[in-house]
């Protein structure tokens, strides 16, 4: 087995990257994709997966929530099909207001500067 390779939080990861991470077989994760539409790696040259660090946290809720919180394939998909069906939290209208009335004052200040420097 190859040692974990350290990479940057933002960098793509491979499939066998994944499955070392998360202790299971490339076949669960190649399962899972099959299972969970939510899950898109992108493929490259020789049909390689490259796991987004989305992906990647995704799969890990997906392993918890399968193996350690005793949810099915089908209660994760109906999970995660809720939450995605779920409404944005909207910003309470008072706080909306002042942030409004903040930015156009600085909008004011901006257009009187430019004005002076004209």
């Amino acid at each position: 087995m190859a040692p974990p390779v350290d990479k940057a939080p933002r960098a793509y990861r491979t499939i066998g990257e994944v499955a070392r991470d998360l202790d299971v077989p490339q076949h669960r994760l190649r399962y899972w994709e099959g299972r969970f539409p939510q899950i898109r790696p992108l493929t490259r040259a020789g049909d390689r997966r490259h796991y987004r660090p989305e992906d990647v946290a995704l799969l890990r809720r997906i392993h918890s929530l399968l193996g350690e919180q005793g949810y099915t394939v089908r209660g994760v998909q109906k999970l995660l099909a809720q939450e995605a069906k779920a409404p944005l939290p909207v910003a309470p209208a008072p706080r909306r207001a002042a942030r409004i009335t903040e930015l156009r004052a600085v909008r004011a200040l901006l257009a009187d500067a430019l004005a002076a420097d004209l």
